[in-house]
Order: structure tokens, then sequence, then C-alpha cells
């Protein structure tokens, strides 16, 4: 049976409420593929990865639900997985660089838009996004979304702004017109978009419409079943050849 964990930074702070989150998606995946072992761990919570990679085995697909690849899901990762006696588990790209996901956020604009009665030429939409003073790559990543859904969706204005980086949310906010979109470009719903997201918006002042994650559609679940099963027949055409 091939095994894959869905792993996430967590809240070190306070772990149980995002182990909980993590463990609700990986039995949503694990309905859609019962051949599978599909379990989650957050990093935040000690000795969570080991436990489930000792009910897991050896081998298997690691999910990254990170919004960018870097040190994090290269290096870091990795050097987790085999400390926790994972070292024949191979690291997919994470949830924010996965195609489906792109695809899908996409999708997710384009519906709260025609949701909304708003013609594309007259639309704009505010990618919110955690960003990083310390690397390169989420911005990187954040930035190509947001270039992505304004070739794709034909809105008249789509800009990337972030919690942890310039541009802030709260500057690139206040020169949103009333009516833009705030789509918030991450995995879950903790502290950034419960908290530092609306009250940056509301500092700003813009009288817009805030939109819920992209991690939190219904639809995240399939795009990561997708993602492992393609993982797993890449492997085997290539054990196979």
């Amino acid at each position: 049976m091939p095994a894959a964990l869905i792993i996430s930074h967590g809240q070190p702070s306070d772990p149980a409420p995002a182990e909980a989150e993590l463990a609700a998606l990986a039995a949503r995946v694990q309905a859609l593929m019962p051949d599978w072992h599909v379990a989650s761990a957050t990093l935040a919570t000690p000795d969570a990865l080991a436990d489930q990679i000792a009910k897991a085995g050896p081998q298997g697909f690691a999910y990254p639900m990170f919004m960018a690849d870097g040190w994090f899901t290269r290096d870091h990762l990795p050097k987790r997985l085999a400390e926790a006696g994972g070292t024949g588990w191979q690291v997919l790209d994470p949830f924010g660089i996965d195609e489906g996901l792109q695809r899908l956020t996409v999708t997710l604009a384009s519906e709260a838009a025609a949701a909304r009665g708003l013609a594309p030429a007259d639309t704009a939409l505010l990618l919110a996004a955690h960003g990083s003073f310390r690397s390169p790559a989420p911005a990187r990543v954040a930035n190509a979304m947001a270039d992505r859904l304004k070739r794709d969706t034909g809105f008249a204005r789509v800009e990337a702004a972030f919690i942890d980086q310039t541009p802030r949310i709260v500057e690139a906010a206040a020169g949103f017109p009333a009516g833009s979109l705030v789509l918030p470009f991450f995995a879950a719903k903790g502290g950034h978009v419960i908290d530092d997201l609306p009250e940056a918006l509301e500092q700003a002042g813009l009288k817009g419409t805030l939109l819920e994650p992209v991690g939190l559609d219904p639809r995240v679940p399939a795009l990561i079943a997708a993602a492992l099963q393609s993982a797993r027949q890449a492997t085997l055409s290539s054990t196979e050849s």
C-alpha cells in the first residue's frame, strides 16, 4: 500500500488546532484514495512526523502544504523526514506551485467575480500572501500567480501583497478601489488570515470582499490526490525503465 503524508509548518505556540485541521484534510484525501495510506503531520507538533512515519513505513510521498518552494521544502523537510526514519520518502512540489492549485486559484477568482456580477474588465483583485523577508521564493511564487491571474481572468488589475514583506497588504490595499476582491493565497485559515489580513484591510480602508483562502476550497483534496497519484506513476515508470 503506497503511503502519503501531508505536512505543514503548524503553529508552535498552539499546535493542536493546526494538527487537527491538517488531519481533517488528510482524511478527505484518504477517502479519494482507498488503496493508499494517507496521514498528516505538522512540524510544530513534537514527534508527529516520526509517529506517522513509524505507522506508514520508511518509503512514501510527502506533500508539503506550503505556498512556496525554497529552503524549507528542498533542504529542511527532507532532513526532518530522514531524522524521523523516512529515508526513502519523496518530497513533492509544495501546494503553492502545484499546477492543479494554480489552475484552481484562477477558477476561484473567476467564480468570485461572476457570483457578484462583476465583469472582468471592471474587476480588481488583491492576492494576499505571506511573503518573507528572508527568502525571495514566497514573493516569486505569489507574483507569478498574480501575473497568471491577470492573464487568465482578464481582470483589470491584479497585484500581490504580503504580510511579512513589502509591498505590505495595508499599503497595497489603500490603493485599491471599493468593491475589489481580496483572495488569500494561503493553505489554511490561521492567524494571518483570521486576524492580520482583516486588520490590514480595515486599516487601509478598503471596502472590498475578502474571500476564503485557496486552501479551503472543497476541490483541494482531489488535486492533492491527483498529485500523489501522478508522483507514484512517475516513480513506477522510472523503476520499470
